[in-house]
């Protein structure tokens, strides 16, 4: 009889003592490739040691995050990079996981679209160096999504641009709410 999976499960990789790691779904051995691939399709996975139970999930995705980078496929511009480690040794460690949570949960939601649609709104716009920032979350939103997103495009019709700009002032919305609950942390320490 088949074994019927429920993706709604994170997938079991179970490492053993010669550190292979073994999918319990198919019953066979994998690599971080081949994790990182199954994450990529969306798929949740949970990796623990078979003798002790620890949980080794963090430990995995960071050497995954650690392989791409040095291949130059790189993501996290040095200076995310030097205030992650920074915050390590800081009060703000306590709300760095919060902050970086609440950004990737509005990125696979789609708000970075809302950047097109705050143009008339947004300060920032008239900035200099606004394009090359605005290029530089594009390029990220690509990555991160591995392509499969879009970024919203200049010539659409007017009637999606009205629709794209009420839903982004919703968003707007959303966000700042967001913020200032991490304002009020801030606040807090």
């Amino acid at each position: 009889m088949a074994k019927t999976v429920d993706l709604s499960e994170p997938l079991l990789i179970k490492r053993y003592a010669s550190r292979r790691l073994y999918n319990t779904e198919t019953s066979d051995y994998v690599t971080l490739d081949d994790i990182a691939g199954f994450i990529r399709l969306g798929r949740e996975v949970q990796i623990v040691d078979l003798k002790s139970g620890d949980d080794l999930t963090r430990q995995y995705l960071l050497q995954i995050v650690a392989e791409h980078e040095s291949h130059g496929e790189s993501v996290l511009p040095i200076a995310v990079l030097t205030d992650l480690v920074r915050s390590y040794t800081t009060q703000a460690h306590s709300i760095v996981p919060d902050f970086l949570t609440a950004s990737f949960e509005m990125l696979k939601q789609g708000q970075s679209k809302v950047l097109d649609n705050m143009a008339a709104i947004n300060p920032m716009a008239s900035m200099p160096g606004f394009d090359a920032m605005r290029a530089q979350q594009e390029a990220f939103f690509k990555a991160m999504t591995g392509g499969l997103g879009t970024w919203p495009e200049a010539d659409e019709p007017e009637e999606k641009k009205d629709a794209a700009a009420g839903a982004a002032a919703e968003d707007l919305d959303a966000i700042k709410r967001q913020l200032a609950d991490l304002q009020a942390k801030l606040n807090k320490m």
